[in-house]
């Protein structure tokens, strides 16, 4: 998570507050959501911003959220070095324990 976060206040008319957010949910959240969603979309943000924003804890997890929202993940080449960096280490620290 980012360490101070910003507020901002939007006003939505009511007749279209209930068609931009759904029954039941968080309308901030909502809102923030679109929000970041769209950005990612548009290569504003990458996908590691977008999910510490949103407070997802794992690729995977962040895989459902975009495929909830039919969005498609660009995965870099970066992304992937990343990845398999922190694959490596966690089968390294898994085979110290069984020795």
């Amino acid at each position: 998570m980012y360490p101070r976060p910003m507020q901002v206040t939007v006003n939505i008319p009511d007749e279209l507050a209930g068609q931009l957010i759904p029954a039941g949910q968080d309308p901030s959240r909502a809102v923030l959501e679109d929000a970041l969603v769209q950005a990612y979309r548009e290569n504003r943000i990458s996908g590691h911003q977008l999910q510490q924003a949103l407070g997802i804890e794992t690729r995977y997890e962040l895989d459902g959220f975009l495929k909830a929202r039919q969005v498609w993940i660009e995965y870099s080449l970066q992304e992937l070095e990343a990845d398999r960096e922190v694959m490596e280490r966690i089968l390294s620290e898994k085979s110290k324990k069984r020795v």
